[in-house]
């Protein structure tokens, strides 16, 4: 535990941060999972552009490494020209 007040503080917003960054790293999982799930190429479409919203906001903050992002868009396409 903290013995400098700064220090403690820092502690509670790196927790609280750190919180918030699980979250957004799950739902980017959780909508890159539902793209190779979907039974139609439009339906893929839908949701690639709602899996793309989040990897680039997380990019942007630094949560996700922006070539890990970039991969990650990479992959979602490639499997949209899958399912044909």
């Amino acid at each position: 535990m903290p013995n400098i007040k700064s220090a403690t503080k820092r502690m509670h917003l790196s927790r609280a941060a750190r919180g918030r960054n699980r979250v957004l790293r799950s739902q980017i999982r959780t909508a890159v999972r539902r793209i190779g799930e979907a039974e139609s190429k439009a339906e893929a479409e839908r949701l690639r552009r709602a899996a793309v919203a989040l990897i680039d906001r997380a990019a942007t903050r630094r949560i996700l490494h922006p070539n890990r992002a970039a991969r990650m868009k990479s992959r979602a396409d490639r499997t949209i020209q899958r399912l044909a």
